[in-house]
Formats: C-alpha cells, sequence, structure tokens
C-alpha cells in the first residue's frame, strides 16, 4: 500500500479553500481518496468584482496572505502535487490578471483562471459516478457565489452541461435580472424534457449546510418539501438571529438564502423531487483531476 497525498486551492466568489486528500494506491483496488484536512478562508471577492468590476487592495492582500498560509501548509503536510484554480470573481475582475501575476511573481504560484463549463467538466469527474445511477436522471447543480453551473445526467453520462451567472453575491447584491432567470427557466425546461423522475444533485457550502441541518443520515436525500419549509423559516429570520440562533457563521448567513432560492427554482422547473447532496466540491474535483492526468503521463 502507498499512502499519496495530494492538494487543490479552489479561489471562489464567497471563500478560497485548500482541500488535501490521501490518495491510497493498492494492487488490488482502484486508488482511493480520502479527506486530509480543508481550510476555509471567508473573502468576498464577489462583492467587489461583481458591483465594482475590481477586487479591492485590501482583499488583494488577503488573496496574498491566505495563498502565502496554504503554500506553507501544503509544505508541511508533505503534499506531493497540487493544483490552485480561481473562478468567476477573479476572472470578471479588471484586475483579476494583475492580481495573479504578482501572486506568480511573489509566491511562485500559478493560479489557473477556469470558466463556468470547465469547472462543471472537473466537478463531473468526481464521485458523482458512485451515486448516479443507470437508470436514473440527474440534474447536477453547484451553487456559487458568481454563478451556478448545471449538467443533465442520464443514463450515467452527460447530455448537457451549462452555466448562469446567476449567484448568491449576485442575487445578494440584487445583479440578477428578470430576463436572467428567464434565461435560465428555458434551458432547465428545455433539457430536462423527456427525462421523467428526475432527481437533483446539489453541490456547495449552502446546501451542505443545509443538509447537516437537517439531521439527515448520510446518503439520505432531501425532499424539497423540507427545503422550501427550511426556506421560509429562514426568511423568517433576521440575519443577526441566524447567526445567533442558528449558529451560522457570518459569512454563511446571509448567502444561504438565494443559494437556496436556486435550488427550489431548479427543482421547480425539471419537476424533482429529491436533492441528493454528496458534499463533494470543485476541489474535489481538481484532485480528481490532477491525480488522473499525473497517472496518464507516468504510463
Amino acid at each position: 500500500m502507498k499512502i499519496r497525498k495530494y492538494a487543490a486551492i479552489d479561489i471562489g466568489s464567497n471563500a478560497i479553500r485548500l482541500l488535501v486528500h490521501n490518495v491510497i494506491e493498492t494492487s488490488e483496488r482502484p486508488p482511493q481518496f480520502f479527506k486530509n484536512a480543508l481550510v476555509r478562508v471567508p473573502v468576498r471577492l464577489g462583492e467587489d468584482s461583481f458591483t465594482r468590476g475590481v477586487i479591492s487592495e485590501e482583499n488583494a492582500l488577503r488573496i496574498h496572505k491566505t495563498l502565502k498560509s496554504f503554500l506553507l501548509l501544503i509544505e508541511v503536510s508533505g503534499v506531493e502535487k497540487f493544483r490552485a484554480c480561481a473562478t468567476s470573481a477573479l476572472r470578471e475582475a479588471s484586475n483579476g490578471a494583475k492580481i495573479l501575476e504578482e501572486i506568480r511573481e511573489d509566491l511562485g504560484l500559478e493560479v489557473e483562471l477556469i470558466d463556468g463549463k470547465t469547472e462543471a467538466s472537473i466537478i463531473a469527474g468526481t464521485d458523482l459516478k458512485d451515486l448516479i445511477r443507470q437508470d436514473k436522471s440527474y440534474l447536477y447543480v453547484d451553487v456559487g457565489g458568481g454563478s451556478t453551473e448545471f449538467t443533465l445526467f442520464s443514463g450515467g453520462r452527460v447530455i448537457s452541461s451549462s452555466s448562469f451567472r446567476i449567484g448568491t453575491v449576485r442575487l445578494l447584491k440584487e445583479m440578477v435580472s428578470e430576463d436572467d432567470w428567464a434565461e435560465l427557466e428555458t434551458w432547465i425546461r428545455k433539457e430536462t424534457r423527456g427525462f421523467s423522475k428526475i432527481s437533483i444533485i446539489g453541490s456547495g457550502g449552502n446546501i451542505n449546510k443545509l443538509y447537516k441541518m437537517s439531521g439527515r443520515k448520510p446518503g439520505q436525500p432531501l425532499s424539497c418539501i423540507w427545503l422550501n419549509a427550511q426556506y421560509q423559516f429562514l426568511g423568517s429570520m433576521t440575519y443577526e438571529e441566524r447567526i445567533l440562533e442558528l449558529g451560522l457563521n457570518p459569512d454563511r448567513a446571509d448567502v444561504i438564502l438565494p443559494a437556496t432560492r436556486i435550488f427550489l427554482l431548479a427543482s421547480k422547473w425539471s419537476g424533482a423531487k429529491q436533492i441528493h447532496v454528496p458534499q463533494i466540491g470543485l476541489a474535489d474535483g481538481i484532485i480528481k483531476d490532477l491525480y488522473y492526468r499525473e497517472s496518464a503521463m507516468d504510463v
């Protein structure tokens, strides 16, 4: 048996994450991936990027310090390979490329700017295959701060996928128009037409938090009826009450409502009654993609 360590850095619209996995290699079975550590630093880059079109000096410095600390953690953890990716907030900021160039010069760290479709394809390479049944259809919904990625699976394969500029931070800042919603509704209704008994697979920090709050056992799906009731309950509380009474982190207590709304509308337009929450995301996909690409090069 051989134990290797791989890591991923995910620079999102609402937070910057470092995920470390142990990869267990044996001659008897395929490689197994186990979470070793996860560090999440709430840096709301989307608030800068989507409203002002530029990352503030304060947040640029926070990115730099966070990544510097992550590199130290990667070193002391004995990580063999890692990959860093950034999504819509840095991609859309006018100074995003400049910030990444400074990070490359100061820290020697290459950060890839990836688009929504690349993000969706990376996530599709995770352990979703263990959840997806050949005789079922699923709409994978990954809600981020700046965008939401949708992928339709049926018969165990990807049928279609698309990315929409509808995310939690954009919704909080009232930057999503009726036309944006109409475009998403049209896409979901068109793509899911003809597929019966669709279920949603939910991804992102907000649906993971809702799943924990539900008290469901691992593997047990959420019902959309429960999610709607939770949406009404959360909406009846103030931001402060969600922090004080529910114990939500300040950077989660506001975005959890728009995230829930996205999932509820996706379920309404697709006809889904259940939401599976495997608690995997972009960072998991980055690690698997990196590992299998490196393995292919070694052959």
